[in-house]
């Protein structure tokens, strides 16, 4: 069994969400900045400076330690730049060359707890940003002129800082008149294209405005954290709670998500079964005003919040009671707030757990489990929880309903799973071998150790395949890799993302400190992973058996896109048994996969469209000319016509399809107009997952039919016990 809290992942944390009991206390209320405000550390981030540096300088802890010397100053001082401005649209040259008089000094900084040089290039990041936008609304004042030949070169990660106020204007030039074209193309009118971007760029403003100081610690703490390899991170005591709420899916709080429109926090969606939704009084769409605790406890008015604080005092433990004043979706703003009282209490999100579903292939039932991440309640496991929520525990409880169900394959989904607990890779690999290695895991100071399934028995022993695509990483890695060198089951898709790399959480607040004080966490690599046949995911990822056409390079996308990324090597392979080997059975599946997509019109409308996606992602620009956009999006609307006439004649749903851009971001739009954008991007044809399905139904066919061809895939005759029920 893994003695440690080992995490193998990549994950993005998802929208703020007022579900979780916290103990992070809520800050006072964000308001806004003057710009010439300065932002300054307080006593508790320089400690908070003192602990992380105490972790990442020492190589008992980190798996390639680096001293915090000037050379590394200097890499953090471009990281930290990079997070403000990375696509320098801010910052001018001048700025950088006045800050580079800190380039080598964040190293002593940092172990001095003398934080001010950061916080002196947020405030400046501030006015800049100020700057920008006053620029921007000034150019809103007249139209622009979309008969020229600009292009704007939207990918600037690579371009020089600007050399003067009078370049950045020109950047900013097109950058406007690019969001204005895209909404003149949505057939707004020029009052309403001022309106909405005055708004955009009002609120994008406040946003920077609503920093504080703790957010300006973590941005600079992650840029030296991220110095040392990029799956090391500081977070915050917010951020740190909100990355546990991910990973245990079991929460308490009324069960709602939130989201910032203008100046008001509104209901996104409400999780079916929670407080909220059993209370029946909160809608979607509505307002949050004003917050209050207990029966009694005084209103607290939230308007113009940041949604995070408007979401802490939401939060609380179950059985507690929250008050909300709401305007309803449908009232004014002048309207008179309904209360609403609901009592808090534990909240699954089933939404982020395993699914489970069936496709029909050619008289083939194949049974598909989608796993988003590889969840575990840690703190629930190590108290010895026997419900403790896991993926694991919910994948073998699908399995059992499909073998119920009587299919003849399983397709495990990991598409865009950038993993979770290591634990749960072994484990779940388990559901599908017997007993054996899983992983092997090389630690500081080299000790390699072998992690396995040691239980006996499995939980599905039929047909399998894992479908991956470029997002597929670290523990979905382990577990695919693993499935490939047993020849447990075919892997489908494209190559993963390639990271190979362990990391571990360590509590700051376990260190002497006062009671009312919180630091954060920080999340650091402590090993390296590698496949049971020594090999590595490092770089190159599981590359699947059976490949579908690739979305996004390596260089573009994935682990060898970071240029401090650990380098790809092997060690000596864990014996184990080799159940299967699809060599044999590769040509047969490739003909038959050929064949079906070259008259299957989803998949070939996906490929067509991932080959246009890496065209113009190649280009980097787009032309500012209304002519040449208008074109475009004409061409692009005809495509759209015509693939839902010939849905139509098909006899499928044509309404899932992608509209035209109307030229908002999701902010802009009502709660309403983008929960049905998502919800029928859900709902879009899967082309990918049913020829996954096909594909294992193709390797049951010809299985089922050559004798002598089942005895070279499947040479190892084994009867491993199917786990009761």
């Amino acid at each position: 069994m893994l003695k440690h809290k080992l995490i193998a992942l990549s994950v993005a944390l998802p929208l703020a969400m007022a579900l979780a009991g916290t103990s992070v206390p809520a800050p006072a209320p964000a308001k806004k900045v003057p710009a010439a405000a300065s932002y300054q550390p307080s006593a508790e981030q320089a400690a908070a400076a003192r602990l992380v540096y105490g972790i990442l300088s020492d190589s008992r802890y980190v798996y390639r330690a680096k001293p915090l010397d000037d050379a590394l100053s200097m890499e953090i001082h471009r990281r930290y730049l990079e997070s403000l401005d990375s696509q320098k649209l801010f910052f001018t040259q001048a700025d950088i060359t006045r800050f580079d008089a800190y380039r080598t000094r964040h190293d002593d900084a940092i172990k001095n707890q003398q934080l001010g040089a950061a916080y002196d290039i947020f405030t400046t990041y501030v006015k800049r940003v100020d700057d920008r936008v006053a620029y921007a609304n000034r150019l809103l004042a007249k139209p622009f002129d979309f008969s020229t030949d600009d292009s704007w070169a939207y990918d600037r990660e690579d371009v020089a800082w600007a050399a003067s106020g009078a370049e950045l204007d020109a950047a900013w030039l097109k950058y406007v008149k690019n969001d204005a074209l895209r909404l003149k193309l949505a057939g707004r009118s020029q009052d309403e294209i001022r309106k909405t971007l005055g708004k955009r760029y009002a609120g994008l403003a406040e946003r920077v405005h609503e920093l504080r100081a703790d957010d300006v610690f973590e941005t600079f703490m992650n840029a030296y954290a991220t110095s040392i390899d990029p799956h090391t991170s500081y977070m915050s005591p917010r951020s740190a709670e909100n990355f546990n709420m991910q990973m245990r899916l079991s929460l308490e709080g009324i069960g709602a998500v939130l989201q910032r429109q203008e100046e008001f926090v509104v209901i996104r969606t409400i999780v079916p079964g929670g407080p909220a939704g059993t209370n029946g009084k909160l809608k979607v769409g509505d307002r949050v005003v004003a917050v209050g605790q207990g029966a009694s406890g005084p209103m607290t008015d939230v308007v113009g919040w940041r949604i995070d604080d408007v979401v802490a005092l939401i939060r609380g433990k179950k059985g507690t009671q929250v008050r909300l004043d709401v305007l309803p979706a449908e009232a004014g703003t002048d309207a008179t707030p309904t209360a609403i009282a609901i009592v808090r209490d534990k909240v699954k999100l089933e939404e982020q757990a395993a699914q489970k579903r069936v496709i029909d292939v050619d008289g083939r039932r194949i049974g598909v489990i989608e796993l988003p991440t590889f969840y575990l309640d840690f703190e629930a496991k190590r108290r010895g929880d026997k419900d403790a929520r896991s993926a694991t525990v919910d994948v073998a409880r699908l399995l059992r309903e499909l073998r119920a169900e009587k299919v003849d394959g399983v397709v495990v989904d990991l598409r865009d799973n950038g993993g979770g607990s290591l634990l749960e890779a072994v484990e779940l690999t388990g559901l599908f071998i017997d007993t054996g290695p899983v992983v092997q895991v090389r630690e500081t100071g080299g000790r390699v150790s072998v992690e396995s399934d040691d239980m006996g028995g499995v939980a599905w022993d039929g047909p399998l395949a894992v479908l991956v695509n470029r997002s597929s990483a670290s523990a979905s890695e382990i577990f695919a890799a693993a499935i490939q060198d047993y020849g447990r089951g075919l892997i489908i898709g494209e190559p993963t993302f390639g990271k190979g790399t362990v990391q571990s959480l360590i509590d700051l607040d376990r260190f002497p400190r006062k009671d009312d004080v919180q630091f954060g966490q920080v999340k650091l690599t402590v090993a390296q992973f590698f496949r049971v046949d020594g090999g590595t995911t490092q770089h190159a990822g599981v590359v699947p058996d059976l490949q579908f056409p690739v979305t996004l390079d390596a260089s573009e996308y994935g682990e060898s896109s970071f240029d401090n990324a650990l380098p790809a090597t092997r060690i000596a392979q864990a014996p184990h048994m080799n159940v299967g080997n699809f060599t044999s059975l590769g040509p047969q599946l490739r003909s038959r996969h050929k064949a079906r997509v070259a008259t299957d019109a989803e998949f070939g409308w996906w490929a067509q469209d991932v080959a246009t996606f890496r065209e113009d992602r190649e280009k980097k620009t787009i032309s500012l000319n209304e002519t040449v956009r208008r074109a475009e999006r004409d061409r692009l609307e005809s495509q759209r016509k015509q693939r839902a006439a010939e849905r139509k004649a098909a006899g499928l749903d044509s309404d899932t399809l992608a509209r035209a851009d109307d030229g908002l971001s999701a902010s802009e739009r009502s709660v309403a107009d983008q929960t049905a954008v998502e919800e029928a991007a859900k709902n879009r044809p899967d082309p990918l997952l049913r020829e996954s399905a096909a594909i294992l139904a193709d390797a049951l066919d010809l299985l089922s039919s050559d004798g002598a061809l089942t005895a070279k895939v499947l040479p190892v005759t084994r009867q491993p016990t199917i786990w009761a029920e």
